[in-house]
């Protein structure tokens, strides 16, 4: 009888979790249980049988524990070899990765190993009528959703784009089992060693994990005067993220950009700030729980999605804001 346990990765690094694997968890748990499977975590690090004990809280029914000082940080040959020795030992039926620089990397790589289909930065899943994983990702810039399924060979595998989904509630009540695997590569096969880290701007943006975004459109009409958005921010305890325009103007590096082609967010607070509010933006930043538009025009379609909206100029609004934001702080 064919397996149908539904697999999620689980990033580390340095003994913590990224965030979009307890967030995949969440319709994680809810296929697995449509396909009356086990869902199970796969965890591989160094020191990281907390991030084990925590998947379960999220979910898990089982968790995949691989620890070793390859996995501390990561590593193209160490993390595949793992994940391929994993599924030709267990068979799962689903494997969800999620769409992070790492994710994008380790998961062709297995797909390929294992002469299978990956379905590539996806905003939807699904158990569809055939019981097969129905993996939905935007298409042609944006402009329609393809849903993709791999009928013929297993595991089916997507990567998800972080902030796609909501984490699940934590129960620490949860009892799950802790399967250790011991899954060493020859260190002579280990093809990359990492020399040196240079902190660059994306590692201070952090937009899939951050509460509150404040993001900066076309509107703003010149880099300069993204002062106004980081000031609104900073007192805000958020950070800054960009529309596609203010991107591709050079008036803030991509890794700020929220959209289709920059990163998928979902915080407790989104302000829009002179951002039009085209579809490729909306589909990055639509999950988010509370959405703020500041724009001049009334008809701008960001106020379609917006649960408040200020119909105004940005550089008296933002401002204002940001004042009677500081006064209820005294």
């Amino acid at each position: 009888m064919e397996n149908k346990d539904l697999w999620v990765y689980i990033e580390t690094e340095n003994g913590t979790a990224k965030n979009v694997g307890y967030e995949l968890l969440s319709p994680g748990r809810a296929m697995a249980d449509k396909l009356g499977s086990k869902l199970v975590a796969v965890v591989l690090g160094k020191n990281a049988e907390s991030v084990a004990k925590k998947a379960i809280s999220y979910g898990a029914d089982q968790v995949l524990l691989v620890e070793g000082d390859e996995y501390d940080t990561y590593n193209t040959d160490a993390q595949s070899y793992a994940m391929e020795t994993l599924i030709r030992k267990y068979a799962p039926f689903i494997v969800l990765y999620g769409a992070t620089n790492n994710g994008r990397d380790v998961a062709p790589r297995v797909a390929c190993s294992l002469h299978t289909g990956l379905t590539a930065d996806c905003t939807g899943l699904d158990i569809d009528e055939n019981g097969l994983l129905a993996s939905t990702r935007p298409a042609f810039g944006g402009n329609l959703m393809a849903t993709i399924s791999c009928p013929d060979h297993r595991p089916q595998m997507s990567t998800v784009r972080p902030g796609v989904f909501k984490k699940a509630p934590t129960d620490d009540s949860r009892s799950g089992e802790i399967i250790r695997e011991d899954i060493h590569i020859d260190p002579d096969k280990i093809r990359v060693h990492l020399l040196e880290r240079v902190k660059e701007v994306a590692e201070a943006v952090h937009l899939e994990e951050a509460d509150v975004i404040v993001s900066g459109g076309r509107g703003l009409g010149c880099a300069e005067n993204f002062s106004y958005i980081r000031d609104l921010a900073d007192v805000m305890g958020g950070v800054v993220g960009a529309s596609r325009a203010a991107v591709d103007a050079g008036w803030i590096p991509h890794a700020h950009q929220v959209g289709q082609t920059g990163k998928t967010v979902a915080p407790k607070i989104y302000v829009a700030c002179g951002i039009s509010g085209a579809i490729q933006h909306l589909a990055g930043m639509s999950g988010s729980d509370t959405i703020i538009a500041i724009n001049k025009d009334p008809d701008a379609p960001i106020f379609s999605v917006a649960d408040y909206g200020i119909v105004g100029d940005l550089f008296e609004v933002v401002p204002a804001f940001a004042e009677a934001i500081r006064a209820k702080k005294m």
